[in-house]
């Protein structure tokens, strides 16, 4: 129960954090995607730290919830972070959302409770060895790799899309880290300090993090928000069954597991169209023009 607790404010601190950084991003140039200017750009900005302090609370309330909960528990909760990211955006921007728009958050709230509770998902006591993690650090490069030369090529709408998809897979990554590290509690600090996965999670953390903010800078929150919180906890699913051996249930459990995540999966392509959220995406989605750019004219309906 802690673990639920945690893993939803979690998401929540989150979402905060999501607003705020998208708030910061669209006043960025343009030219500025994929270099080291645009975090420095960001830093100056006050509503940008503020989101990022809020992604720390949310950072550490998830190392909570690990300490006492699997990836399979913890990370599916966090799919929570995208009806509350929508909610937390309409109000700081006033945008009414309708009643499609409940709809879809209903749709996905259900989906999450149904998954969980056909999934029944149990920590694992399996310690991945070093081949298993060689591997699963090679094929999240490879599946990064993908994403993100995929995203430079088709640019527009997609590259939002496809660099939310990277940075959750990042973060996912990130949070397998973290269920390494917190494993590591107990030995002490000293120990703690000398661990590798502390310093490869941090280095993961902070790549993904970069991952985010470029994606906050290519497109509205609309885009990129469905993307990363559905690839997050779907992935860290994955790899906690198959690195930790933490287990749900198979066999005629699998209908309704599938059931949920197509749930959360339409809701959150319903979050994304519906016309409230069409209006919150033109309020967040402008950003200052860089040198060369041609004026924003507004989408034909």
């Amino acid at each position: 129960m802690i673990a639920v607790v945690l893993a939803v404010l979690a998401a929540a601190a989150n979402a905060v954090a999501s607003v705020l950084q998208r708030r910061a991003a669209r006043a960025a140039p343009a030219a500025e995607a994929f270099r080291p200017g645009l975090i420095w750009d960001l830093v100056r900005r006050p509503t940008w730290l503020g989101g990022i302090a809020a992604l720390i609370a949310g950072f550490l309330l998830q190392a909570g919830a690990l300490t006492s909960g699997g990836l399979a528990l913890v990370q599916p909760l966090l799919v929570a972070e995208l009806p509350i990211t929508m909610l937390v955006a309409g109000w700081m921007f006033r945008v009414r959302l309708d009643p499609k728009t409940w709809l879809a958050v209903g749709l996905l709230t259900a989906g999450l409770a149904g998954f969980l509770a056909a999934a029944s998902p149990t920590p694992g006591h399996r310690l991945p060895g070093l081949l298993t993690w060689v591997i699963s650090a090679g094929v999240t490069i490879g599946l990064l790799a993908c994403c993100v030369t995929a995203a430079i090529a088709l640019g527009g709408a997609a590259r939002a899309v496809l660099l939310g998809m990277a940075a959750g897979l990042g973060f996912a990554y990130t949070a397998v880290l973290m269920k390494r590290t917190v494993d590591e509690l107990p030995a002490g600090a000293r120990t703690l300090a000398g661990s590798w996965s502390l310093w490869a999670m941090v280095a993961a953390g902070l790549c993904s993090l970069f991952l985010l903010q470029n994606a906050l800078h290519s497109g509205p929150l609309v885009a990129v928000q469905p993307a990363l919180t559905v690839t997050d906890p779907v992935a860290s699913t994955a790899y906690g069954v198959a690195m930790f051996g933490e287990d749900i249930r198979t066999g005629p459990w699998v209908v309704p597991e599938l059931t949920g995540m197509a749930l959360i999966l339409y809701g959150s392509v319903l979050l994304s169209r519906y016309a409230p959220l069409r209006r919150q995406a033109h309020m967040i989605g402008t950003r200052r023009r860089g040198p060369g750019e041609e004026g924003t004219r507004p989408a034909k309906r």
